[in-house]
């Protein structure tokens, strides 16, 4: 399997290579040159296997050339293995034809240790077999940061520097990413938002010079191999919906794109899904564009989701790239309005296509919290704020009660406790493993939103750390 870029100017590379690289040396995203696909016998199959067997199934075909099957398993058996359940991502029945997936089993209680888990443990081995070092660099608007801390501390290869939002996540989530003294983790809180931690990561990437000193990759999902590990899940629930006897529907909170179009890739990949309905909160960029067919960049509105608020949804090349039959010209032109003007517009071909697939919904915090009251009074299932806004986004733009609707859970409740108590009345418990959260020392860097000032505080520690 080979790898080309979204923006259609970087080198072809092999699935180790783009694992390494993280964004291509163009600008872009990368993708592989060709889908795999499943027929329905592959499918009814596939049926019966576990979680990770599905996923050694499901990422084969990706790595084929660069991974061994058998090392691909010992990666796939090590990610789980610290999951609080042998089903991974449990899917539970909410209300009629209507699921919950949930993703949150991991050590950090967010489903970005599904893909995060196998990421630390695929950089380990493919690291180790270049006898080679890397310095991670990511940016988070919650959840991200932690799965990729847990995913990568205390790795002899890896030194990772994870930029968040200074005061703009939960309590629990800073803490999470904070409270991580291993040597080989590093925490900036970046006077700014998350487009401006975001931002100063894809500037890391564009300065060549400095990336290829340091070594640099990401963890963010402009990492194909996140992507990759995610499309698993949609196979998992989608079969375990009723795929392929029947087409299956998913409803997807999300700021970032990436895990919306992880679902896209397994539809890619055979699994018949008949609508994706995206959920978003005020920062509603994604929902202006299926109401408009404009992108256009806004302020950052501060919500109760906080992993959601995001204006700039790097992942939506990748879709856009898929839609526009892979024509980099015109991606390139609509990125470089992007990147000029803040807004692009598409063609109404390309809504017509965009629209017989993806609908979606935006609530604000009001609206979530009633969503987390109503379910809970409903049912006594207690939701995060961001699985609520998938909830509430499947009820509101469903097309067809008669197909099956899954909705991610991307949270545990615990995360966010003041908001989730406010609206249902109850407090949410983190786990044991999690129980002194807030009893631990925390340890991070205060920097101002500058370029030169991140670029400076990671190749000062790299120095101090030996590793430059």
């Amino acid at each position: 399997m080979k790898y080309i870029s979204t923006r259609g100017k970087a080198p072809t590379l092999s699935f180790d290579d783009v694992l390494l690289t993280g964004l291509a040396r163009d600008g872009g995203l990368y993708l592989p040159e060709t889908w795999p696909h499943f027929g329905a016998a592959d499918l009814t199959a596939m049926k019966t296997l576990s979680y990770r067997d599905l996923a050694v199934k499901v990422m084969a075909p990706f790595v084929e050339g660069a991974v061994d099957l058998e090392d691909l398993k010992a990666i796939v058996d090590g990610a789980y293995s610290c999951f609080d359940t042998d089903e991974v991502a449990p899917l539970v029945k909410l209300g009629e034809n209507e699921y919950v997936l949930e993703l949150f089993h991991g050590p950090t209680l967010a489903f970005k240790d599904v893909a995060l888990q196998f990421l630390g443990r695929m950089f380990d081995h493919v690291l180790t077999k270049r006898s080679a070092k890397l310095t991670i660099a990511g940016a988070t608007s919650g959840d991200t940061g932690s799965a990729a801390i847990e995913a990568c501390r205390d790795r002899d290869n890896i030194e990772i520097f994870i930029m968040h939002p200074n005061g703009l996540v939960s309590e629990v989530q800073r803490r999470q990413m904070t409270t991580v003294l291993s040597d080989n983790v590093h925490n900036i809180a970046l006077e700014g938002n998350f487009d401006d931690c975001q931002n100063t990561v894809k500037d890391l990437f564009a300065d060549t010079e400095f990336r290829d000193r340091v070594h640099l990759s990401a963890v963010n999902s402009i990492n194909w191999a996140r992507i990759m590990a995610q499309v698993v899940y949609y196979f998992w629930a989608g079969l375990k919906a009723g795929a392929p006897d029947t087409p299956v529907a998913f409803s997807v909170p999300t700021g970032n794109f990436g895990n919306i179009f992880a679902g896209f890739v397994a539809m890619k990949m055979g699994l018949p899904v008949s609508q994706f309905v995206i959920g978003s909160n005020a920062n509603d960029i994604l929902i202006r564009f299926i109401e408009s067919g404009r992108m256009e960049a806004r302020g950052v509105v501060a919500t109760s989701s906080p992993s959601m608020d995001i204006q700039i949804s790097s992942n939506f090349e990748r879709f856009m790239f898929e839609l526009l039959d892979r024509d980099s010209d015109a991606l390139n032109t609509a990125m470089a309005d992007f990147k000029a003007k803040g807004s692009y517009a598409v063609t109404p071909a390309f809504m017509d296509t965009l629209k017989g697939l993806v609908d979606g919904e935006r609530f604000d915090d009001a609206a979530t919290a009633k969503i987390i009251g109503d379910v809970y009074r409903e049912s006594g299932y207690l939701l995060d704020t961001h699985s609520a806004i998938g909830v509430g986004a499947a009820r509101a733009r469903r097309w067809d009660t008669s197909v099956p609707m899954v909705i991610l859970a991307t949270a545990h409740p615990a995360k966010f406790p003041d908001a989730v108590k406010a609206a249902a009345g109850v407090h949410p418990e983190l786990p044991a493993h999690l129980a002194d959260l807030y009893q631990r020392e925390e340890r991070n860097q205060i920097l101002p939103n500058s370029y030169e000032a991140v670029k400076g505080y990671i190749e000062r520690t790299l120095q101090a750390r030996g590793k430059l």
